[in-house]
């Protein structure tokens, strides 16, 4: 519809209802995979129970609506972008949070890093301001650095449902003969590497021969053909999908008061800021895609928005927010602009957060069907990395590639030497063992050293945003 002839631009226009659930349901199925990911992967990381798992993956869909619909409608001046926004859960937080849980499982590792995310949620709303300047500091060559090391770090979870577990489960302690470790039969089986390669092979076929729509959601399909399959095979069980609830409250505090570990907030905040920069160049590259101008009182709005979510997150026993960039592909894809459907997709999370039985019937799902999804979404977020750095002038500036060479090297230290820091002070253990911090500082640093503040233009966050498309 023109808004020239209306007077209404596309992005405010109201379309019909039935409409506006079909294209709000397409929103939420190309994000859903991406959705629940993180809560399977902390969830699992901290060792909760199966119920407690699936109380995080209702929680996450439950709070992806909510701020969903403050980005979308525009609650106030304060927050919301006003624009065709889907929020979900920023992979760029998974590293720090994963590590938090391997040095401190359970509930008590829950309730850290639940707080973290609550006061780094705080922040983010007051410094949302302030990310404007901060801009020239995360020029291409530093975001896809960061961006690519998450998704190597990431891959090892991928590998690991893939294979049955983390690397340490290939021996397992001998209950015949204490202290002694014996192999693992169940690592590595072949039967289930066979099942996680077809759902791979699901995914790649349908990403090949697959158009648009049925492209987009070409991961969540392959895991429900692996759940299929695993079902029928016998090796899926619902036990806790006939005890779950058809319907329940998301309620605050579940796992206790959170604590505010002063290492760990320092982390997330750090988080926050590489999030806002992300957000920044998704909602620049969506003002070029609806044709509504982005003024800097709506960039704040929207960056706000990303700390309130963060905030709610920690409350409601979730994480970090961030616009989802393949749901701004989407927009590019459909070429439908009303923010209207986001609400509506915000609704349907809502919803589908209030029902138990689908989050157990997620949790249920043998790890090694999501590892087959798992290679491709974390080898996707380390391509999107690639794709923001074949942007860069390697060329004519050689010092780029320093800053990329160490910054990745840096970042790989916990992953290939996990004990690199155990002469350190343990306070510092929880900020040492992130690869993405590590990789972020450097590449920060080394820019300045190299190129000074300059390069982070309004111009290439765009673009860097425009070639990351559909990256999350």
């Amino acid at each position: 519809m023109n808004h020239t002839t209306t007077g209404v631009h596309p992005v405010d226009e109201r379309l019909p209802n039935g409409r506006l659930f079909t294209l709000g349901l397409q929103h939420v199925l190309v994000m859903y995979a991406g959705a629940i990911a993180v809560p399977l992967i902390v969830g699992r990381a901290l060792k909760l129970s199966p119920e407690q798992v699936a109380l995080l993956i209702s929680a996450d869909l439950f709070c992806c609506g909510v701020v969903t619909l403050i980005q979308s409608l525009g609650m106030t001046q304060w927050f919301g972008i006003r624009m065709p926004v889907m929020m979900g859960v920023t992979f760029a937080a998974v590293g720090p949070m994963v590590a938090m849980a391997n040095s401190l499982p359970g509930t008590e590792g829950a309730r850290t890093i639940f707080g973290a995310i609550i006061a780094a949620g705080v922040i983010g709303i007051f410094i949302a301001p302030l990310v404007s300047r901060l801009l020239r500091f995360f020029p291409p060559v530093v975001t896809g650095t960061i961006i690519a090391v998450i998704g190597i770090s990431l891959m090892r979870v991928g590998i690991g449902w893939a294979l049955g577990g983390p690397a340490f489960l290939a021996k397992i302690p001998d209950p015949a003969n204490p202290g002694k470790m014996i192999v693992n039969a169940g690592y590595g089986a072949l039967d289930n590497l066979a099942i996680a390669f077809f759902v791979l092979a699901v995914i790649l076929a349908i990403a090949k021969f697959g158009r648009g729509f049925l492209a987009n959601i070409s991961v969540l399909l392959g895991i429900v053909a692996g759940g299929v399959l695993t079902a029928v095979l016998g090796k899926m069980h619902f036990d806790k999908v006939a005890s779950a609830h058809w319907f329940d409250v998301v309620l605050p505090f579940s796992f206790g008061a959170p604590i505010f570990d002063p290492v760990l907030i320092v982390t997330m905040v750090l988080v926050m800021i590489v999030t806002f920069i992300e957000s920044t160049g998704m909602f620049l590259a969506l003002s070029d895609l609806t044709g509504r101008k982005m003024t800097q009182q709506n960039l704040t709005a929207g960056l706000r928005t990303d700390g309130l979510g963060t905030l709610i997150g920690g409350i409601f026993n979730t994480f970090p927010y961030t616009s989802f960039s393949q749901n701004v592909g989407l927009v590019g894809v459909t070429g439908v602009r009303s923010r209207f459907v986001c609400v509506a997709g915000g609704i349907i999370l809502i919803v589908l957060g209030l029902i138990p039985k689908m989050a157990a019937l997620i949790e249920s799902l043998p790890q090694y069907v999501l590892g087959g999804a798992g290679l491709v979404m974390f080898g996707m977020v380390a391509a999107t990395g690639i794709r923001i750095l074949a942007g860069v002038n390697f060329k004519d500036n050689k010092n780029n590639l320093y800053i990329v060479a160490v910054s990745i090297s840096l970042g790989m230290m916990p992953l290939v030497a996990p004990a690199w820091m155990q002469h350190m002070p343990h306070g510092l253990h929880p900020l040492l063992e992130s690869g993405i911090l590590l990789t972020t500082i450097s590449a920060v640093v080394l820019n300045m050293f190299f190129n000074g503040a300059q390069g982070g233009s309004e111009e290439e966050i765009r673009q860097a945003a425009m070639q990351a498309e559909g990256g999350h």
